[in-house]
């Protein structure tokens, strides 16, 4: 069942594979970053003072909740993603540019990590989960035929429209987290009366 129109590719282990592997990783970030983000900003702001300081007030700010719901939009997304990709025996468009920028995101720690000179959330999981199995599942697509060139317009895209994806779901954690704090508040003033 799983071997729809792409033989070896449209196995759930190739496509729901990125789901589980954005997961794994994304669960480390859950666990590490709001802690992370309090004990290493003042230190950051002080190596990195051209960083605006807008980002640093947005980064101390970050509520473990509210990145938790955050974090859930997101694997909705990439569940939505992962998906598509086995439906179509891994030829999806959409699920191959998730893919790639799965694995390139995944390289993005590891320089995030290089720049600090130590650890930082999702590094830990980068080299063992995102670029392996980013590098495996784009193996297993070429060898069944239906990977499409990854070329340098095309991981730009990626990475911009998970930009996007990562804004957007933090955007609806707020609005969520937002309704939460309005309807805790209304509750309290009725039970007030």
């Amino acid at each position: 069942m799983g071997d729809r129109q792409g033989g070896e590719a449209a196995g759930a282990a190739v496509t729901f594979g990125l789901l589980a592997a954005w997961a794994v990783h994304d669960a480390e970030e859950v666990a590490l970053l709001p802690g992370w983000l309090r004990r290493n900003v003042p230190g950051l702001r002080e190596r990195f003072p051209g960083v605006p300081e807008a980002v640093w007030r947005r980064a101390e700010a970050v509520d473990g909740r509210e990145f938790a719901v955050a974090v859930g939009v997101m694997g909705s997304v990439v569940a939505s993603l992962s998906a598509a990709g086995w439906l179509t025996g891994g030829r999806s468009a959409a699920y191959q540019t998730a893919l790639n920028a799965f694995g390139l995101h995944g390289l993005v720690h590891l320089a995030q990590s290089a720049a600090v000179r130590g650890y930082t959330p999702g590094s830990a999981t980068s080299p063992l989960v995102v670029v392996p199995f980013t590098l495996w599942a784009r193996g297993r697509l070429r060898r069944a035929g239906v990977l499409a060139p990854a070329r340098p317009r095309d991981l730009a895209l990626g990475l911009g429209l998970a930009g996007a994806a990562t804004v957007g779901s933090h955007m609806v954690a707020r609005g969520v987290r937002g309704m939460g704090r309005g309807a805790g508040r209304a509750g309290r003033r009725r039970g007030s009366w």
